[in-house]
């Protein structure tokens, strides 16, 4: 397998630190990996913006699902300033497909756009 793009490396990088503990409970760390419109359709079916997202998961009593593990993540290069990520996770035997689209901003790759759909057995799965 070859190694990923720069670009498709950084948005990987990116989505990695939105997995960790830390960051989710960050305000500032979350709006500075947030594009400002960005969009997440969760896992619930509830549409978040970042606004939401970030008030939802650094509120005092937001839930704190543990960590977060994912595998299969794989990305491509759409264009210059896009990338889009595919990857599971798993946290406490609930297990989600997802998807993200990173922009290029002035400031860097920003988180666009995430979809996460649960999943309980997945057959048809790549490996």
């Amino acid at each position: 397998m070859s190694e990923p793009s720069p670009a498709v490396a950084a948005a990987i990088e990116g989505e990695l630190r939105l997995l960790d503990p830390v960051v989710r409970a960050s305000a500032d760390l979350l709006a500075s990996l947030l594009h400002t419109g960005f969009r997440e359709i969760g896992t619930s079916g509830r549409l978040w913006n970042r606004e939401t997202i970030i008030e939802a998961l650094t509120a005092d009593d937001a839930p704190r699902p543990g960590p977060l593990t994912a595998s299969r993540m794989q990305g491509v290069e759409l264009c210059s300033d896009l990338v889009h990520l595919t990857f599971d996770t798993e946290s406490k035997g609930l297990r989600s497909h997802r998807s993200s689209l990173w922009r290029l901003t002035g400031a860097g790759w920003r988180l666009y756009f995430h979809q996460a759909t649960p999943f309980i057995d997945d057959q048809f799965a790549e490996v």
